[in-house]
């Protein structure tokens, strides 16, 4: 799902977009204006966030479509999309995976996650655009079998990536996925992520909201 960008929100109006306009403001400020709320991981099934889709009908599904974009040496694609070869830098464990079978598109923000922090509410629909978001770099990740199966559904409270040089990107990529999807933090989460940006450039983060 692409959202094009239509306005620029200061900090003060940045919760009171509409979807599809574009919000820009301190990852501070961003992550003070997530509501703070209690998760419930209640009726939470993986299935109820279909993916992966081929959105635009090209042949390539959502987890061909990222390992096709953030290669960093291109991978031969054959019949029905098959990726063969190629190179990709995995930065949650700062490693050079060659060949496709050794990553896993991680949903930066997990579908578990999502599921507790207001995704439970959203309609089916919505949970399939979550879960093939391609509309913002930040919301799936090629990275490291093993190292996205050591994160599983967890949140930076409970799991921050091996490589330590790439948490403040890690967190602030969080802050902005929540804000995107309009989903909550708990009061947990909120203390970790603090913890982390507070040695971080506390840089501007660009946002397209999805709702």
């Amino acid at each position: 799902m692409l959202i094009p960008a239509t306005a620029h929100a200061t900090t003060a109006d940045a919760t009171r977009r509409a979807p599809g306009e574009t919000v820009t403001l301190p990852v501070t400020d961003a992550l003070g204006r997530l509501p703070v709320r209690d998760e419930d991981r209640t009726g939470y099934q993986r299935d109820k966030f279909r993916h992966w889709i081929d959105a635009d009908k090209d042949g390539c599904n959502t987890r061909a479509e990222v390992l096709k974009a953030e290669a960093v040496i291109a991978p031969e694609q054959g019949a029905n999309c098959t990726l063969t070869g190629g190179e990709w830098f995995s930065p949650y464990d700062s490693r050079y995976i060659e060949g496709p079978r050794g990553l896993d598109i991680d949903h930066l923000v997990p579908l578990a996650e999502a599921w507790d922090s207001g995704a439970s509410a959203w309609a089916p629909k919505q949970r399939e655009e979550y879960a093939n978001d391609l509309g913002d770099d930040r919301a799936l990740i090629a990275v490291s079998a093993a190292s996205n199966r050591s994160k599983a559904d967890q949140d930076p409270s409970t799991c921050l990536p091996p490589a330590k040089d790439y948490h403040c990107q890690y967190v602030t990529d969080w802050v902005a996925d929540k804000t995107r999807w309009g989903l909550s933090i708990d009061a947990t989460e909120k203390t970790a992520l603090t913890a982390v940006l507070n040695s971080c450039p506390d840089i501007p983060i660009t946002v397209t909201l999805a709702r």
